[in-house]
């Protein structure tokens, strides 16, 4: 009865008034929230749901919605973008279950490294975007990227090197080099350098090398990768200026 009322005050307000039907019916639709609230129609409840722990304060706080707001006066799509304008957001859905209750629901950016550029650390998802809201110290269990080109092209490396178990474990940072291709340094100061292309050929040469010496666990200055004909590992040695060892043909 409510509904049908409004709709047929609306029509002729419309008729009589012209040009100022809009704020006359803005008017009433702002008494028929008020009818609907004092019936009960009140916001109590907001569930979150597809977000994290750390995402879902800052997605409420965007959402700027109050107790015994009513409910039936929400503009859902103006919500709606707030929400997605949180950094941990990729989408949202927002809907009323009535009598009292909204439901946002999300889909959380995946959180694929921590990215460190310009003496600045963010978080940043698989996609390459950073997250502002996310505090990098929390998440010290991410890879951590450096350098310029870093969060972009991070998607494209890690995916090879999560399929590689035993060589994450030793990771300690992949380095952008000259936004062209990357080294891996690992946690006891080793280096991989890889080329520029062909990135997952020269990570299955190392795991065939891996293979027959268990070169990571005895340790090594740096393995070059760069050369598609040739692997060439210097060993960790006393002297810094020792000359590497011969190229390993064939690997």
């Amino acid at each position: 009865m409510i509904a049908g009322g409004v709709l047929t005050l609306a029509l002729a307000v419309t008729l009589a008034t012209g040009g100022r039907a809009q704020h006359i019916a803005d008017a009433v639709g702002m008494g028929v929230d008020q009818r609907f609230a004092a019936a009960g129609f009140r916001l109590n409840t907001v569930q979150v749901k597809g977000a994290s722990r750390m995402a879902t304060p800052d997605i409420l706080a965007a959402a700027g919605l109050y107790k015994d707001q009513p409910l039936m006066g929400l503009d859902l799509a103006a919500l709606k973008g707030r929400v997605e304008k949180v950094g941990w957001v990729r989408e949202a859905r927002v809907s009323r279950m009535l009598p009292d209750t909204l439901m946002i629901s999300v889909e959380e950016r995946r959180q694929l490294a921590v990215w460190q550029h310009d003496g600045r650390s963010q978080v940043i998802d698989d996609h390459g975007q950073v997250i502002p809201e996310a505090d990098p110290a929390r998440f010290t269990r991410l890879p951590l990227v450096v350098g310029m080109g870093g969060a972009q092209h991070a998607g494209e490396i890690l995916p090879l090197l999560a399929q590689r178990p035993r060589l994450m474990e030793h990771l300690e940072a992949l380095v952008r080099v000259d936004d062209r291709r990357w080294d891996l340094r690992l946690k006891d100061g080793a280096l991989i350098q890889l080329p520029a292309v062909d990135e997952e050929q020269a990570l299955i040469r190392l795991e065939q090398l891996e293979k027959r010496t268990h070169l990571i666990e005895l340790g090594f200055e740096r393995i070059d990768l760069r050369n598609p004909d040739t692997v060439a590992v210097r060993p960790r040695a006393a002297n810094p200026l020792a000359p590497p060892t011969p190229p390993v043909d064939g690997v």
